[in-house]
């Protein structure tokens, strides 16, 4: 018996392979699994006692979920160069190559998801048997973390399902149900968990082939490989320029990608393959990689897991919620809270209100059960946990109450006082406010110890971050209850201290108004909204403007100069286009009509015709990496303030609720990826250079300077976590 691979040999000289990684709940392709594979592989190959092989999981509901990205985040911290990642590729791919040309057949008994290398390595044996589970799910997802699936993905796929069947997995990392997988020729067969071995027995009983199609002797590629292929337009012409259009050229793996499959479906296998890791090696030595797995992967993983949470304190579940406000945030929560099995109590100053905010999850759910993924059962039930109320009393035995009223301190604290009334003393009380700073609104608490920031983001139901954040008396006991919360809606938590606009306002203020200081200066506004979308964020600065609108924005400044908050903490940059906006020009945002975009009905969104006669534009006109790097840098630079102010004190925070929360490109693994992987010297004197341009609202603190000088980097070196 080995470490991670179980070995049987029948009577009839049958191996059975069964994988078990142990220590992991889930297989991973480990160095230790794959030299016992390969040493395996030569095994069943050299001995004539042994006719086949299955291999199989020992671990239920998981064959292999792939590479162990743990292993290959700290690549390129540890100065791994292109070569070296690429002769990674190479020893996995050699492993596979000699299991499917070995000449003894292999059979793959997938009884679980099988993911990225799991994958690649059932398509290297000769047959595969898929568990009928809708959670034997299969497919390549490596794009999504920056790679190429680098073990044969890009060759074997195309060359059994076809290049345009092929693509859009590869391309968009989706994975594929059993009966979507059947019917695509991924797997030859489905069959159930108890029938599973049986059927890889009888394969391999019967007159099993051990020779894969792409080895004999006048094989094609289905449907055509190279550019005279009837697809090829459309796969590689079209697909390029798709995929240069959806990256703006930040996310080098779907390029590398498509030029694996171009380039290596022309050639023999054992060509195609030293192609495919020769870009692996490029993108696992490059930066976004790491970005990406860092951020998405490793610390989204830890922070799920509640990584942040105090120890010694006895875990908590939330069995009865109460929701204060029904309005679309309140009713956001409702819904996701009712999902996972909670009782929920919404509850709106009249129930009118509150039943409107229930009927919010209906026709969630209506949505739902049109598209098949519900059952109306399911529905009745979810809905039944909700109880709709204008009555203080219903809260009565809550374990925790989130506050979602308007964002004003005297209606907050009025309803603080009427929940607390009558909530049991152990409750936890929870505010869900975006600006207000928590240890303020916790003074209408009789509770400050119970009394803790919650900041979800609307849509919640889409949503996955969550901002818990911290006031000055807020105890340890309840930021445990309040991940504890968090964890059971299966969002995604950060802690953030307290402080005015606390983490992720602060820094998407800085990318709005930034939009409006280049508007204000003679930057077209389509150069400026194309800007923002060159860098990677999911829309320009002034649609989001719009989407927020401007008379938020104003009502957050007045509060803001209505406290005296020192200038930083004041949002001054796009004071006067926002003023502009509201109070001379009517324009005030989406919801008011219009803002800086025209809204008409059944046609797309367009710049308000009125907007070059508010704003003239220059007749020269700056280069727009350089306004995607403005952009980029005052959020990076707000973010490192927030940091040296210890408002964010864990820089994966900071990463996660920059990419999670406001849509930095994830490309950039968040705001301080960014920084460090400019280089904190770097960015500072890039800093420096668009404060001389831009104003002094680039210049870095001394702080960040002293970092630079001594190049500490905000993320530990070759960290994995």
């Amino acid at each position: 018996m080995t470490n991670t691979i179980r070995f049987e040999l029948s009577d009839d000289g049958i191996a059975l392979l069964s994988i078990d990684v142990p220590d992991r709940p889930m297989n991973v392709l480990t160095p230790d699994l794959q030299a016992e594979l390969a040493a395996l592989v030569e095994r069943v190959a050299s001995s004539d006692s042994i006719k086949g092989a299955i291999l199989t999981s020992g671990k239920v509901g998981g064959f292999v979920a792939g590479a162990d990205l743990k292993d290959f985040v700290g690549a390129y911290d540890r100065g791994i160069t292109a070569a070296q990642a690429a002769a990674i590729s190479r020893d996995m791919s050699a492993s596979l190559r000699r299991l499917e040309s070995c000449g003894k057949p292999f059979v793959a008994a997938i009884n679980g998801l099988a993911l990225g290398g799991g994958l690649e390595l059932c398509l290297a044996c000769h047959y595969r048997v898929l568990v009928d589970d809708a959670k034997a799910v299969v497919g390549l997802p490596e794009v999504n973390v920056g790679l190429l699936p680098g073990a044969g993905g890009t060759q074997r796929l195309p060359r059994l399902i076809g290049i345009q069947a092929a693509l859009p997995l590869l391309l968009q990392g989706r994975s594929v149900k059993p009966a979507e997988a059947l019917k695509l020729g991924i797997v030859h067969e489905l069959a159930d968990a108890d029938q599973l071995i049986a059927r890889a027995y009888a394969w391999l009983r019967g007159t099993p082939s051990a020779e894969q199609p792409w080895d004999r002797k006048g094989y094609r590629v289905p449907g055509g490989a190279g550019p005279l292929a009837a697809h090829a337009g459309v796969s590689f012409t079209s697909g390029t320029a798709l995929a240069t259009g959806s990256t703006q050229g930040n996310y080098p793996a779907p390029l590398a990608i498509l030029s694996c499959v171009f380039e290596g479906t022309q050639l023999a296998m054992d060509v195609g393959l030293r192609i495919e890791s020769k870009y692996f090696g490029k993108l696992l030595s490059g930066p976004v990689a790491r970005n990406l797995m860092r951020t998405l992967f490793v610390n989204k993983g830890a922070a799920e897991k509640l990584a942040s949470r105090p120890s010694g304190i006895p875990k908590s579940r939330v069995g009865k919620l109460g929701i204060l406000g029904a309005g679309m945030m309140g009713a956001g929560i409702a819904h996701v809270a009712a999902q996972v099995g909670m009782q929920v109590v919404l509850l709106d100053s009249t129930l009118e209100l509150a039943q409107k905010g229930r009927d919010y999850s209906a026709r969630l759910l209506a949505r739902e059960l049109k598209k098949g993924r519900t059952t109306g059962e399911r529905i009745e039930a979810q809905l039944a946990r909700i109880k709709a109320t204008a009555d203080y009393a219903d809260l009565d035995a809550c374990d925790l109450v989130v506050e979602a009223v308007f964002e004003q301190r005297d209606i907050k604290a009025a309803v603080t006082a009427s929940a607390e009334a009558v909530l049991p003393a152990s409750a936890t009380f929870a505010s869900n406010t975006s600006t207000l700073p928590i240890t303020g609104l916790a003074k209408a608490s009789k509770r400050p110890q119970q009394f803790i920031g919650l900041h979800f983001f609307s849509p919640v139901e889409r949503m996955p971050l969550v901002e818990v954040i911290v006031g000055e008396q807020t105890s340890d006991e309840t930021i445990a209850k309040a991940l504890d919360f968090v964890g059971q809606l299966r969002k995604t938590p950060i802690i953030v201290h307290d402080s005015p606009g606390f983490f992720t306002s602060r820094v998407i203020m800085t990318y709005t108004h930034e939009g409006m200081r280049m508007l204000e200066d003679g930057v077209a506004p389509a150069l400026i909204e194309s800007a923002g979308r060159r860098a990677g964020f999911p829309v320009g600065p002034l649609a989001l403007s719009d989407e927020v609108t401007m008379a938020l924005m104003q009502s957050i400044i007045k509060q803001q100069e209505a406290d005296a908050l020192p200038e930083h903490h004041r949002s001054t940059t796009g004071r006067s286009v926002i003023f502009r906006m509201v109070d001379e020009l009517k324009r005030a945002g989406r919801r008011y009509g219009g803002g800086f975009y025209d809204y008409p009905e059944q046609e797309p969104k367009r710049l308000w015709s009125g907007l070059a006669a508010a704003y003239p534009t220059s007749a020269e006109q700056a280069d727009i990496d350089e306004l995607s790097r403005r952009f980029l840098s005052i959020m990076a630079l707000e973010s490192a303030r927030c940091f040296e102010e210890g408002v964010i004190t864990n820089p994966a925070d900071a990463d996660l609720g920059s990419v999670l929360g406001i849509g930095y490109p994830t490309w950039t693994g968040g705001v301080l990826s960014y920084i460090d992987t400019v280089g904190v010297a770097n960015f500072v004197e890039q800093c420096r250079r668009l404060a001389e341009r831009c104003g002094p609202r680039f210049l870095p603190s001394t702080w960040l300077q002293e970092r630079a000088r001594a190049a500490t980097n905000f993320h530990p070196t070759a960290s994995t976590g």
